[in-house]
Protein backbone atom coordinates (compact mmCIF):
# COMPACT_ATOMS: atom_id res chain seq x y z
CA UNK A 1 0.00 0.00 0.00
CA UNK A 2 0.92 3.00 -0.76
CA UNK A 3 -0.77 6.10 0.56
CA UNK A 4 -1.54 9.11 -1.26
CA UNK A 5 0.68 12.57 1.14
CA UNK A 6 -0.47 15.63 -1.02
CA UNK A 7 -2.23 16.83 -4.56
CA UNK A 8 -1.51 19.86 -5.88
CA UNK A 9 -2.11 21.58 -9.77
CA UNK A 10 -1.45 24.19 -11.75
CA UNK A 11 -2.08 26.15 -14.81
CA UNK A 12 0.01 25.32 -18.03
CA UNK A 13 -0.40 25.63 -21.68
CA UNK A 14 -1.13 23.30 -24.78
CA UNK A 15 -0.37 22.96 -28.01
CA UNK A 16 -2.60 25.45 -29.65
CA UNK A 17 -1.32 28.11 -26.21
CA UNK A 18 -4.64 27.41 -24.34
CA UNK A 19 -4.40 26.68 -20.97
CA UNK A 20 -4.96 23.29 -19.36
CA UNK A 21 -4.62 21.48 -16.26
CA UNK A 22 -1.13 19.63 -14.61
CA UNK A 23 -1.48 17.78 -12.19
CA UNK A 24 1.05 15.87 -9.26
CA UNK A 25 0.22 13.07 -6.72
CA UNK A 26 2.92 12.51 -4.28
CA UNK A 27 3.10 9.11 -1.94
CA UNK A 28 6.04 8.11 0.11
CA UNK A 29 7.34 5.37 -2.72
CA UNK A 30 7.13 7.68 -5.64
CA UNK A 31 5.29 10.61 -7.27
CA UNK A 32 3.43 10.99 -10.31
CA UNK A 33 2.53 13.89 -12.66
CA UNK A 34 -0.84 13.87 -15.92
CA UNK A 35 -1.50 16.96 -18.07
CA UNK A 36 -4.88 17.02 -19.46
CA UNK A 37 -4.95 17.68 -23.13
CA UNK A 38 -8.61 19.10 -24.75
CA UNK A 39 -10.39 18.74 -28.20
CA UNK A 40 -11.53 21.43 -30.79
CA UNK A 41 -13.86 18.78 -32.18
CA UNK A 42 -15.79 18.23 -28.91
CA UNK A 43 -18.86 15.72 -29.02
CA UNK A 44 -22.26 17.12 -26.55
CA UNK A 45 -22.19 13.97 -24.64
CA UNK A 46 -18.68 13.96 -23.65
CA UNK A 47 -17.28 15.11 -20.07
CA UNK A 48 -17.14 18.76 -19.65
CA UNK A 49 -14.39 20.97 -18.91
CA UNK A 50 -14.07 23.71 -16.65
CA UNK A 51 -13.20 26.95 -17.79
CA UNK A 52 -13.36 30.18 -16.11
CA UNK A 53 -14.56 32.83 -18.34
CA UNK A 54 -13.93 36.50 -18.28
CA UNK A 55 -11.36 38.50 -20.46
CA UNK A 56 -8.15 36.30 -19.05
CA UNK A 57 -6.97 34.05 -22.14
CA UNK A 58 -10.05 34.57 -23.58
CA UNK A 59 -12.40 32.88 -21.15
CA UNK A 60 -10.32 29.41 -21.60
CA UNK A 61 -8.13 29.95 -18.42
CA UNK A 62 -8.18 26.99 -15.95
CA UNK A 63 -7.78 28.69 -12.67
CA UNK A 64 -11.07 27.37 -10.83
CA UNK A 65 -10.21 23.74 -12.01
CA UNK A 66 -7.32 23.71 -10.52
CA UNK A 67 -8.83 25.26 -8.09
CA UNK A 68 -11.28 22.30 -7.70
CA UNK A 69 -8.28 20.07 -7.60
CA UNK A 70 -6.48 21.66 -4.62
CA UNK A 71 -9.45 22.25 -2.47
CA UNK A 72 -12.00 19.86 -3.29
CA UNK A 73 -10.51 16.63 -4.96
CA UNK A 74 -7.55 16.68 -2.95
CA UNK A 75 -8.99 16.16 0.33
CA UNK A 76 -10.90 13.22 -1.42
CA UNK A 77 -8.00 11.32 -2.59
CA UNK A 78 -5.40 12.01 0.30
CA UNK A 79 -4.46 8.63 2.61
CA UNK A 80 -5.98 6.74 -0.29
CA UNK A 81 -4.16 4.14 -1.23
CA UNK A 82 -2.40 5.15 -4.82
CA UNK A 83 -3.02 1.78 -6.28
CA UNK A 84 -6.47 1.42 -5.85
CA UNK A 85 -7.50 3.44 -9.08
CA UNK A 86 -10.99 2.28 -8.99
CA UNK A 87 -11.63 3.50 -5.57
CA UNK A 88 -10.10 6.83 -6.10
CA UNK A 89 -12.24 7.26 -9.65
CA UNK A 90 -15.57 6.67 -7.92
CA UNK A 91 -14.91 8.76 -5.43
CA UNK A 92 -13.66 11.43 -7.23
CA UNK A 93 -16.67 11.10 -9.67
CA UNK A 94 -18.50 10.74 -6.20
CA UNK A 95 -17.16 14.13 -4.82
CA UNK A 96 -17.96 15.86 -8.60
CA UNK A 97 -21.45 14.67 -7.85
CA UNK A 98 -22.44 15.41 -11.89
CA UNK A 99 -22.99 12.81 -14.65
CA UNK A 100 -20.47 15.18 -16.80
CA UNK A 101 -18.27 16.20 -14.00
CA UNK A 102 -18.92 19.59 -15.22
CA UNK A 103 -19.16 21.01 -11.61
CA UNK A 104 -15.50 20.47 -10.41
CA UNK A 105 -14.89 19.61 -14.15
CA UNK A 106 -13.30 16.81 -16.38
CA UNK A 107 -10.10 18.61 -16.58
CA UNK A 108 -9.46 18.43 -13.12
CA UNK A 109 -10.52 15.15 -12.18
CA UNK A 110 -8.84 13.47 -15.08
CA UNK A 111 -5.74 15.48 -13.84
CA UNK A 112 -6.05 13.93 -10.77
CA UNK A 113 -7.24 10.80 -12.24
CA UNK A 114 -4.09 10.27 -14.34
CA UNK A 115 -1.82 11.98 -12.22
CA UNK A 116 -2.92 8.78 -9.41
CA UNK A 117 -2.03 6.02 -12.08
CA UNK A 118 1.36 7.65 -12.49
CA UNK A 119 2.20 7.69 -8.70
CA UNK A 120 0.85 4.39 -8.61
CA UNK A 121 3.27 3.01 -11.38
CA UNK A 122 6.57 4.91 -9.30
CA UNK A 123 5.54 3.52 -6.21
CA UNK A 124 5.25 -0.05 -7.54
CA UNK A 125 8.41 0.46 -9.87
CA UNK A 126 6.90 -0.36 -12.81
CA UNK A 127 5.90 1.56 -16.31
CA UNK A 128 2.40 3.17 -16.52
CA UNK A 129 1.65 0.52 -19.44
CA UNK A 130 2.32 -2.65 -16.73
CA UNK A 131 0.12 -0.84 -14.47
CA UNK A 132 -2.84 -0.13 -16.87
CA UNK A 133 -2.65 -3.93 -17.94
CA UNK A 134 -2.86 -4.90 -13.99
CA UNK A 135 -5.66 -2.44 -13.55
CA UNK A 136 -7.45 -4.01 -16.69
CA UNK A 137 -7.36 -7.32 -15.41
CA UNK A 138 -10.16 -9.48 -14.79
CA UNK A 139 -11.62 -13.18 -15.10
CA UNK A 140 -11.28 -12.45 -18.88
CA UNK A 141 -8.12 -11.04 -19.33
CA UNK A 142 -4.48 -11.59 -17.55
CA UNK A 143 -2.58 -8.80 -16.02
CA UNK A 144 -0.14 -8.96 -19.14
CA UNK A 145 0.72 -5.89 -21.49
CA UNK A 146 -0.35 -6.30 -24.75
CA UNK A 147 1.38 -5.74 -28.06
CA UNK A 148 2.62 -2.59 -30.11
CA UNK A 149 -0.19 -0.85 -31.42
CA UNK A 150 -0.90 -0.18 -35.41
CA UNK A 151 -0.49 4.01 -36.04
CA UNK A 152 -3.86 5.10 -37.61
CA UNK A 153 -1.69 8.67 -39.10
CA UNK A 154 -2.80 12.02 -40.15
CA UNK A 155 -1.63 13.27 -43.05
CA UNK A 156 -4.26 16.46 -44.66
CA UNK A 157 -6.23 18.20 -42.73
CA UNK A 158 -9.34 20.12 -42.75
CA UNK A 159 -12.43 20.98 -40.48
CA UNK A 160 -12.20 22.33 -37.59
CA UNK A 161 -8.56 21.41 -37.47
CA UNK A 162 -7.45 23.63 -39.99
CA UNK A 163 -10.14 26.36 -39.98
CA UNK A 164 -10.83 26.67 -43.37
CA UNK A 165 -10.69 24.32 -46.77
CA UNK A 166 -12.39 21.06 -47.20
CA UNK A 167 -15.08 19.87 -45.08
CA UNK A 168 -13.59 16.96 -44.14
CA UNK A 169 -11.52 16.84 -40.63
CA UNK A 170 -8.64 14.36 -41.20
CA UNK A 171 -7.17 12.19 -43.82
CA UNK A 172 -4.98 9.75 -42.23
CA UNK A 173 -2.73 6.99 -43.48
CA UNK A 174 -2.17 3.49 -41.90
CA UNK A 175 1.06 1.65 -42.60
CA UNK A 176 -1.05 -1.75 -43.05
CA UNK A 177 2.21 -3.57 -44.40
CA UNK A 178 4.43 -2.99 -41.73
CA UNK A 179 5.97 -5.80 -39.80
CA UNK A 180 6.60 -3.91 -36.51
CA UNK A 181 5.85 -0.46 -34.83
CA UNK A 182 8.93 1.30 -36.07
CA UNK A 183 8.78 -0.04 -40.20
CA UNK A 184 5.35 1.55 -39.39
CA UNK A 185 6.42 5.10 -39.07
CA UNK A 186 9.16 4.68 -41.45
CA UNK A 187 6.52 3.52 -44.03
CA UNK A 188 4.28 6.75 -42.79
CA UNK A 189 7.28 9.27 -42.59
CA UNK A 190 7.98 8.51 -45.95
CA UNK A 191 4.67 8.88 -47.39
CA UNK A 192 4.36 12.59 -45.56
CA UNK A 193 7.37 13.85 -47.14
CA UNK A 194 6.15 13.01 -50.76
CA UNK A 195 2.96 14.42 -50.06
CA UNK A 196 5.06 17.62 -48.49
CA UNK A 197 7.17 17.76 -51.67
CA UNK A 198 3.88 17.31 -53.60
CA UNK A 199 2.39 20.46 -51.61
CA UNK A 200 5.52 22.48 -52.67
CA UNK A 201 5.75 21.58 -55.96
CA UNK A 202 2.32 23.14 -56.85
CA UNK A 203 3.57 26.39 -55.17
CA UNK A 204 1.95 26.35 -51.91
CA UNK A 205 3.31 26.65 -48.62
CA UNK A 206 3.31 23.16 -46.31
CA UNK A 207 1.34 25.14 -43.57
CA UNK A 208 0.02 22.58 -40.99
CA UNK A 209 -3.22 21.76 -38.64
CA UNK A 210 -3.57 21.54 -34.82
CA UNK A 211 -2.50 17.81 -35.20
CA UNK A 212 0.21 18.56 -37.90
CA UNK A 213 -1.36 17.55 -40.71
CA UNK A 214 -1.00 19.74 -43.71
CA UNK A 215 -3.70 21.86 -44.69
CA UNK A 216 -2.78 22.55 -48.59
CA UNK A 217 -6.06 24.59 -50.54
CA UNK A 218 -7.65 21.70 -52.11
CA UNK A 219 -10.88 21.41 -54.58
CA UNK A 220 -12.62 18.96 -53.03
CA UNK A 221 -12.60 15.62 -51.45
CA UNK A 222 -11.88 13.52 -54.46
CA UNK A 223 -8.92 15.77 -54.53
CA UNK A 224 -7.60 15.02 -51.04
CA UNK A 225 -7.67 11.66 -51.30
CA UNK A 226 -5.79 11.93 -54.68
CA UNK A 227 -3.09 13.65 -53.35
CA UNK A 228 -2.65 10.95 -50.44
CA UNK A 229 -2.44 8.39 -52.93
CA UNK A 230 0.19 10.18 -55.33
CA UNK A 231 2.53 10.61 -52.06
CA UNK A 232 1.85 6.77 -51.23
CA UNK A 233 2.91 5.83 -54.84
CA UNK A 234 6.01 8.23 -54.27
CA UNK A 235 7.35 6.81 -51.31
CA UNK A 236 7.39 3.71 -53.14
CA UNK A 237 3.79 2.24 -51.72
CA UNK A 238 0.84 1.16 -53.01
CA UNK A 239 -2.19 2.48 -51.87
CA UNK A 240 -4.39 -0.65 -50.76
CA UNK A 241 -5.64 -2.51 -47.95
CA UNK A 242 -2.63 -4.45 -48.14
CA UNK A 243 0.51 -2.33 -48.19
CA UNK A 244 -1.14 1.63 -47.04
CA UNK A 245 -4.61 2.22 -46.29
CA UNK A 246 -6.56 5.07 -45.87
CA UNK A 247 -8.98 6.46 -43.10
CA UNK A 248 -10.38 9.31 -42.76
CA UNK A 249 -12.12 11.44 -39.46
CA UNK A 250 -15.41 12.99 -41.12
CA UNK A 251 -16.44 14.80 -37.75
CA UNK A 252 -19.45 15.54 -39.82
CA UNK A 253 -21.78 16.59 -36.83
CA UNK A 254 -19.81 19.69 -37.14
CA UNK A 255 -21.30 20.60 -40.61
CA UNK A 256 -24.78 19.02 -39.62
CA UNK A 257 -27.67 21.61 -40.23
CA UNK A 258 -30.27 19.88 -37.41
CA UNK A 259 -33.35 22.15 -38.81
CA UNK A 260 -33.14 21.09 -42.18
CA UNK A 261 -31.22 17.56 -41.33
CA UNK A 262 -28.67 17.84 -43.93
CA UNK A 263 -25.28 18.21 -44.41
CA UNK A 264 -23.70 21.69 -45.39
CA UNK A 265 -20.91 19.89 -47.96
CA UNK A 266 -19.74 22.60 -49.87
CA UNK A 267 -17.11 20.65 -51.25
CA UNK A 268 -19.79 18.69 -52.96
CA UNK A 269 -21.85 22.44 -54.02
CA UNK A 270 -25.09 21.13 -52.21
CA UNK A 271 -26.57 19.80 -49.00
CA UNK A 272 -26.99 16.02 -48.68
CA UNK A 273 -29.63 13.97 -46.60
CA UNK A 274 -28.41 11.20 -44.08
CA UNK A 275 -28.89 9.10 -46.74
CA UNK A 276 -26.83 11.32 -49.25
CA UNK A 277 -24.08 11.31 -46.84
CA UNK A 278 -24.12 7.66 -46.25
CA UNK A 279 -23.93 6.97 -50.23
CA UNK A 280 -21.16 9.43 -50.24
CA UNK A 281 -19.35 7.30 -47.89
CA UNK A 282 -20.44 4.04 -49.67
CA UNK A 283 -18.81 5.45 -52.51
CA UNK A 284 -15.70 6.10 -51.08
CA UNK A 285 -15.22 2.88 -49.62
CA UNK A 286 -15.79 1.49 -52.83
CA UNK A 287 -13.45 3.54 -54.95
CA UNK A 288 -10.54 3.83 -52.47
CA UNK A 289 -8.78 1.60 -50.03
CA UNK A 290 -10.84 2.88 -47.64
CA UNK A 291 -10.65 0.97 -44.02
CA UNK A 292 -11.85 3.28 -41.36
CA UNK A 293 -14.60 6.17 -41.24
CA UNK A 294 -14.78 7.93 -38.30
CA UNK A 295 -18.03 9.94 -37.53
CA UNK A 296 -19.46 10.41 -40.80
CA UNK A 297 -22.74 11.02 -39.39
CA UNK A 298 -24.10 12.88 -36.37
CA UNK A 299 -23.61 12.56 -33.12
CA UNK A 300 -27.50 11.45 -32.30
CA UNK A 301 -28.21 10.53 -36.09
CA UNK A 302 -28.79 6.65 -34.65
CA UNK A 303 -30.87 5.35 -37.24
CA UNK A 304 -28.71 6.16 -40.04
CA UNK A 305 -25.16 5.06 -38.56
CA UNK A 306 -26.88 1.50 -38.06
CA UNK A 307 -28.25 1.69 -41.88
CA UNK A 308 -24.92 2.92 -42.79
CA UNK A 309 -23.30 0.09 -40.94
CA UNK A 310 -25.55 -2.63 -42.75
CA UNK A 311 -24.41 -0.91 -46.03
CA UNK A 312 -20.63 -1.00 -45.55
CA UNK A 313 -20.23 -3.96 -43.43
CA UNK A 314 -17.51 -5.20 -41.21
CA UNK A 315 -14.99 -5.18 -43.39
CA UNK A 316 -14.43 -1.14 -43.01
CA UNK A 317 -13.89 0.34 -39.35
CA UNK A 318 -17.44 2.60 -38.77
CA UNK A 319 -15.67 4.39 -35.64
CA UNK A 320 -17.74 6.18 -33.34
CA UNK A 321 -15.87 9.23 -31.72
CA UNK A 322 -18.79 12.06 -31.28
CA UNK A 323 -21.70 9.07 -31.64
CA UNK A 324 -20.03 7.13 -28.73
CA UNK A 325 -17.49 9.80 -26.84
CA UNK A 326 -15.48 7.13 -24.28
CA UNK A 327 -19.29 6.31 -22.91
CA UNK A 328 -19.91 2.75 -21.44
CA UNK A 329 -23.31 3.63 -21.51
CA UNK A 330 -23.51 5.48 -25.73
CA UNK A 331 -21.38 2.40 -26.39
CA UNK A 332 -23.79 0.09 -25.15
CA UNK A 333 -26.57 1.27 -27.33
CA UNK A 334 -23.94 1.17 -30.23
CA UNK A 335 -23.61 -2.37 -29.93
CA UNK A 336 -27.07 -3.14 -28.90
CA UNK A 337 -28.55 -1.27 -32.28
CA UNK A 338 -25.45 -1.92 -34.52
CA UNK A 339 -24.39 1.50 -34.96
CA UNK A 340 -20.48 0.98 -34.82
CA UNK A 341 -17.98 -1.57 -34.98
CA UNK A 342 -14.74 0.30 -33.69
CA UNK A 343 -15.14 3.30 -30.52
CA UNK A 344 -12.49 5.93 -30.18
CA UNK A 345 -11.15 6.25 -26.47
CA UNK A 346 -10.23 9.76 -25.62
CA UNK A 347 -9.45 9.92 -21.66
CA UNK A 348 -10.46 13.38 -20.93
CA UNK A 349 -14.49 12.11 -23.28
CA UNK A 350 -14.53 9.88 -20.27
CA UNK A 351 -13.39 11.77 -17.00
CA UNK A 352 -11.18 9.26 -15.25
CA UNK A 353 -8.72 6.64 -16.39
CA UNK A 354 -11.18 3.87 -15.01
CA UNK A 355 -13.86 5.34 -17.07
CA UNK A 356 -11.83 5.04 -20.45
CA UNK A 357 -10.36 1.26 -18.96
CA UNK A 358 -14.04 0.03 -19.15
CA UNK A 359 -14.91 1.41 -22.31
CA UNK A 360 -11.87 -0.54 -23.77
CA UNK A 361 -12.75 -3.71 -22.02
CA UNK A 362 -16.26 -3.81 -22.89
CA UNK A 363 -15.12 -2.48 -27.03
CA UNK A 364 -13.21 -5.70 -26.92
CA UNK A 365 -15.29 -8.16 -25.00
CA UNK A 366 -18.69 -7.36 -28.19
CA UNK A 367 -16.33 -7.37 -30.90
CA UNK A 368 -15.65 -3.78 -31.23
CA UNK A 369 -12.24 -2.32 -32.27
CA UNK A 370 -10.81 0.19 -29.73
CA UNK A 371 -8.56 2.89 -31.06
CA UNK A 372 -6.73 4.68 -28.68
CA UNK A 373 -7.23 8.68 -29.28
CA UNK A 374 -4.79 12.06 -28.91
CA UNK A 375 -6.99 15.23 -28.90
CA UNK A 376 -6.26 18.21 -30.89
CA UNK A 377 -5.31 20.16 -28.00
CA UNK A 378 -2.50 18.07 -27.05
CA UNK A 379 0.41 18.12 -24.27
CA UNK A 380 3.53 15.87 -23.99
CA UNK A 381 2.23 13.92 -21.67
CA UNK A 382 2.70 10.63 -23.29
CA UNK A 383 0.00 8.67 -20.99
CA UNK A 384 -2.02 7.20 -23.98
CA UNK A 385 0.90 5.69 -25.87
CA UNK A 386 1.10 3.65 -22.41
CA UNK A 387 -2.86 3.02 -22.26
CA UNK A 388 -2.57 1.74 -25.77
CA UNK A 389 0.03 -0.83 -25.04
CA UNK A 390 -1.49 -1.99 -21.54
CA UNK A 391 -5.01 -2.18 -22.50
CA UNK A 392 -3.64 -4.02 -25.89
CA UNK A 393 -5.83 -1.90 -27.95
CA UNK A 394 -4.21 -2.82 -30.78
CA UNK A 395 -4.74 1.27 -32.81
CA UNK A 396 -3.68 4.65 -31.92
CA UNK A 397 -4.74 7.89 -33.05
CA UNK A 398 -2.41 10.55 -32.55
CA UNK A 399 -1.87 13.08 -34.90
CA UNK A 400 1.15 13.90 -37.69
CA UNK A 401 4.03 12.79 -37.51
CA UNK A 402 5.23 16.73 -36.72
CA UNK A 403 4.97 18.55 -33.63
CA UNK A 404 6.57 17.71 -30.32
CA UNK A 405 3.26 17.06 -27.98
CA UNK A 406 2.27 14.02 -31.07
CA UNK A 407 5.76 12.95 -31.37
CA UNK A 408 6.37 12.59 -27.80
CA UNK A 409 3.96 9.46 -27.88
CA UNK A 410 5.56 8.61 -31.20
CA UNK A 411 8.37 8.41 -29.16
CA UNK A 412 7.58 6.54 -26.10
CA UNK A 413 6.01 3.74 -28.17
CA UNK A 414 9.39 3.68 -30.01
CA UNK A 415 10.78 3.38 -26.37
CA UNK A 416 8.23 0.72 -25.01
CA UNK A 417 9.18 -1.24 -28.00
CA UNK A 418 12.84 -2.15 -26.83
CA UNK A 419 11.10 -4.13 -24.27
CA UNK A 420 7.71 -5.79 -26.13
CA UNK A 421 8.61 -6.95 -29.78
CA UNK A 422 5.01 -7.67 -30.02
CA UNK A 423 3.29 -5.91 -32.64
CA UNK A 424 -0.24 -5.81 -33.92
CA UNK A 425 -1.74 -6.77 -36.86
CA UNK A 426 -4.63 -4.48 -38.32
CA UNK A 427 -7.73 -5.14 -37.02
CA UNK A 428 -9.96 -3.12 -40.04
CA UNK A 429 -13.82 -4.16 -38.97
CA UNK A 430 -15.53 -5.34 -35.67
CA UNK A 431 -12.11 -6.22 -33.87
CA UNK A 432 -11.24 -8.85 -36.82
Amino acid sequence: MSRIASVDAWEVLDSRGSPTVRVRVETPDGSGTFTVPSGASTGAHEAVERRDGGDRYGGQGVRDAVAAVREELAPVVCDRDATDQRAIDAALVESDGTADLSRCGANAVLGVSGAVAHAASAARDVSIYEHVAGLAADDTRSADPGALPLPMVNVLSGGLHAEGGIEIQDFLVIPAGAGSYSEALETVRGVREAVRRRIVDAGHRPLVADEGGFAPPLAGIDDAFDLLAAGVRDAGHEPSREDVAFAVDVAATHFYDEASGTYALDSVDHRLDAEGMADLVARWTDERPLVSVEDPLAEDDWDAWTTLHDRIGDDVQLLGDDLIVTDADRLDRAIERGAANAVLVKPNQAGTLTRAIDVVRAAQRNGVAPIVSARSGETCDATIADLAVGLDAGQIKIGSLARSERLAKYNRLLAIERGIGRYARPTFGGGR
